[in-house]
C-alpha cells in the first residue's frame, strides 16, 4: 500500500462538499424563518375581542344552524302530514 496517491490528491476543504451545506442549510432556514416569525408577531398586534364575544357567537351559530337545517325541517314536516291534510290536485 503506498501513501504517495494520497499526498498527491489532497483532501478538498469542508467547504467544498455539497452535502455540508445541505446539513448546515435545514437549521439555518430554520432560524431564519423563526426570526421572521417573531418580526411578524411583534409588528402585527392582535385584534381586540368584544366584552360580549361569546353571545354574538352564539347568536351566529344559532342562526347559522337555522338556515341550514330549513329544508330538512320543511321537508320533516311535509312527509309528517296525514295525507288528507294535503290537497289533492284536481283532474
Amino acid at each position: 500500500m503506498t501513501h504517495d496517491n494520497d499526498a498527491m490528491n489532497p483532501c478538498p476543504p469542508w467547504y467544498r462538499f455539497p452535502l455540508v451545506w445541505m446539513v448546515i442549510g435545514g437549521p439555518a432556514v430554520v432560524v431564519v424563518a423563526s426570526f421572521v416569525t417573531l418580526w411578524l408577531a411583534i409588528a402585527t398586534p392582535d385584534p381586540v375581542v368584544d366584552q360580549d364575544y361569546y353571545r354574538k357567537g352564539v347568536e351566529i351559530n344559532r342562526t347559522l344552524a337555522d338556515k341550514k337545517l330549513m329544508p330538512a325541517v320543511a321537508g320533516r314536516n311535509h312527509a309528517a302530514t296525514p295525507g288528507s291534510a294535503v290537497p289533492l290536485p284536481k283532474e
